[in-house]
């Protein structure tokens, strides 16, 4: 069946296209009889505006865009969250899509995004270039999560990616360990970050950093942990992963391999996505409040679109350690 439209509802109502609208827009000028009636027959018909249109023909936009650079990261999730709760409150819907962790393809997501002609653009750990988001932000107001700029049109949330991973290792040393090796988060947002709080504090204890190469994923997770029981002879006691999915997917390959977290291995991951608080895995790691990131991202582009600031606000949360199950002192 074909889509109805406002001339749909207004012939069910008994009343004009131009009144239909007034009500679409919660416009005062409208009688509570009317607005019942139009409303009743909208119902009726299944009838709902579509906010594109709307934005068009009023000019003033009520969705926001957000890109996710990766689906599979409950972290980004728990953005949206709390991001969602400050703009629904304000009138203003969420279109959401994904890069799936590639510069080209987000670059075509940031496209279609832009084709809706939101309001305002943010931007969820993105790969994209930096020419990508200013283009971006030169046709809608642009907030990045989990990414710096130095773009004054552009704001930034983030949480201090050295600080949290000094924090895993200063925790492990505490426990005994002194082989503590980092699996990175290769080229995602806030891995170069991270990485260099990691050899940071490992030189300040007086201990060799190693590094090895991995992507914020389970399965590189999985991968880089096999390449630890390969290459280490005596093994590390301890990882410190680039995120929690990382961290996951080196401790189900860490038990194929008949090893015991934290038995035989400790392991710390990052972001305190509620994967890591699941019973069966109770993982220690860094947390940064995503709910509170996705709060300010909302309000700093909702400051933009209503032009109430045009300078850059460069939010930078500090993280804190959570202590699960997964780390303990070194058996040796």
């Amino acid at each position: 069946m074909a889509r109805p439209t406002m001339e749909d509802v207004a012939a069910r109502a008994g009343v004009s296209r131009a009144l239909v609208s007034l009500v679409m827009r919660d416009s005062p000028k409208v009688s509570p009889e009317r607005r019942d009636a139009v409303l009743a027959a909208a119902e009726e018909l299944g009838y709902s505006p579509h906010a594109m249109a709307r934005s068009l023909a009023s000019r003033t936009s009520t969705v926001l865009g957000v890109m996710i650079s990766d689906l599979h990261n409950p972290f980004f999730a728990e953005i949206v969250d709390g991001l969602d709760a400050v703009v629904r409150g304000e009138g203003f819907e969420l279109i959401i899509n994904t890069g799936g962790r590639s510069a080209a393809r987000e670059r075509k997501a940031v496209a279609g995004l832009l084709s809706f002609r939101p309001a305002g653009l943010v931007l969820l750990g993105p790969a994209v270039p930096a020419s990508g988001i200013a283009a971006a932000a030169d046709k809608a107001p642009v907030v990045l999560v989990a990414r710096d700029s130095r773009l004054s049109t552009v704001d930034t949330i983030n949480d201090d990616g050295r600080a949290g991973s000094e924090l895993a290792v200063d925790h492990l040393v505490a426990l005994g360990h002194t082989r503590i090796v980092h699996l990175d988060g290769g080229h995602g947002s806030q891995a170069a970050v991270r990485k260099r709080g990691y050899v940071a504090a490992m030189r300040r204890h007086g201990l060799e950093p190693v590094v090895l190469a991995s992507e914020y994923t389970d399965s590189a997770g999985a991968k880089a942990a096999g390449q630890v029981l390969e290459r280490f002879d005596p093994l590390p006691t301890a990882i410190v992963a680039a995120n929690d999915f990382n961290a996951v997917g080196a401790i189900s390959a860490l038990d194929e391999a008949g090893l015991r977290v934290p038995r035989d291995i400790s392991v710390v991951g990052y972001d305190n996505t509620s994967l890591s608080a699941l019973a069966h895995i109770g993982l220690t790691t860094v947390d940064q409040p995503r709910r509170e990131m996705g709060r300010l991202a909302a309000e700093a582009l909702l400051q933009r679109i209503r032009g109430a600031r045009a300078e850059p606000v460069r939010h930078l949360l500090q993280p804190r350690l959570v202590l699960r199950g997964t780390t303990a002192a070194p058996r040796d």
